[in-house]
């Protein structure tokens, strides 16, 4: 083509400025290897010089390795023939890749409205059970109960008890746990017939009667992929007190409908050991008493209240 040239083309500085880019070619280097100044090489890319010496375009087209059609304008770079079809080459040349960036944009917000449509929302919940009471060294239960509105997705239970208690056995047993920061954590996946986590915690045997001490944890679940971390509700918090977890109103007996529950609360933690002989002997002895030098608690007949005079 370069034969049928004339002696002056018409210049695209539109094109001759996506080339160079494209290529990661500098303003500089393509001055030197045409021969002129990166002032000149600027004004051709801002078509402040449209029409430039034949020679030239090909030391340019050379330098950009191109074909030196793809940077002239019109039909064989005539200017006069270039003016209707410079502004349609532009506008394809930017409209172009705008309309599939545009595209693609719209295929993906689209796609994600509807995947959102088509999957269910998961609520889970979980439900903190705990005794009114702990004892200074004594072991209590805790059962947290999940909750959900629809099939159960994987999810993590992470669970925070007081500084200086520690988790001693669990069902299933922790993932991770970290008695000294007072942490536990459970992994259960997608699939596992998982509705109740159950441990046993020993209380400090420091802790001061009369204190209350806190419980707190989160279900970080996934339900169709977005992680959303829940509060475990339930009792808050517990006191420290020398009475039997299953006594709940605290009067140093285990009467029948306590044990009906303490009861229900064994079969419920049937993967960790209760000490059931302990709470049959209290009942059949019909109370308990508390021994602050040993810390245990020791069945006990009730002491009869005073006659009144």
């Amino acid at each position: 083509m370069s034969q049928s040239l004339p002696p002056t083309v018409c210049l695209d500085g539109f094109a001759v400025r996506l080339v160079r880019e494209d290529k990661k070619l500098t303003q500089l280097y393509v001055a030197k290897v045409v021969g002129v100044t990166t002032d000149t090489i600027s004004r051709w890319e801002n078509n402040r010089y449209p029409s430039i010496k034949r020679e030239n375009a090909l030391r340019l087209a050379e330098a950009l390795e191109v074909p030196v059609e793809e940077i002239l304008q019109g039909r064989n770079g005539d200017c006069s023939l270039s003016e209707p079809e410079a502004p349609r080459r532009r506008f394809f040349l930017v409209a172009i890749p705008l309309v599939l960036v545009l595209g693609l944009v719209l295929l993906a917000a689209s796609y994600f409205f509807y995947h959102r449509q088509e999957l269910p929302e998961t609520n889970i919940s979980g439900e903190r059970i705990l005794p009114p009471f702990a004892a200074p060294g004594m072991v209590i239960p805790v059962r947290v109960w999940l909750l959900a509105d629809a099939e159960m997705t994987g999810f993590i239970l992470r669970e925070h008890f007081p500084r200086g208690w520690n988790l001693i056995e669990a069902s299933p047993p922790p993932s991770s746990l970290d008695n000294e920061k007072g942490t536990a954590r459970w992994i259960v996946k997608p699939g596992e017939p998982r509705r109740v986590i159950s441990y046993l915690v020993k209380v400090d045997p420091d802790a001061v009667l009369g204190s209350r001490e806190t419980f707190s944890g989160e279900i970080v679940a996934n339900p169709n992929g977005r992680s959303t971390p829940m509060p475990v509700g339930g009792r808050e918090p517990i006191e420290v007190a020398p009475y039997q977890w299953a006594d709940l109103n605290g009067d140093n007996i285990i009467d029948d409908g306590e044990m009906l529950q303490a009861s229900d609360t064994v079969d419920e933690m049937k993967g960790v050991h209760i000490d059931w002989k302990l709470l049959e002997n209290i009942w059949d002895t019909g109370g308990y008493r508390w021994d602050l030098e040993k810390q245990l608690f020791l069945p006990s007949p009730p002491v009869p209240e005073p006659p009144t005079p």
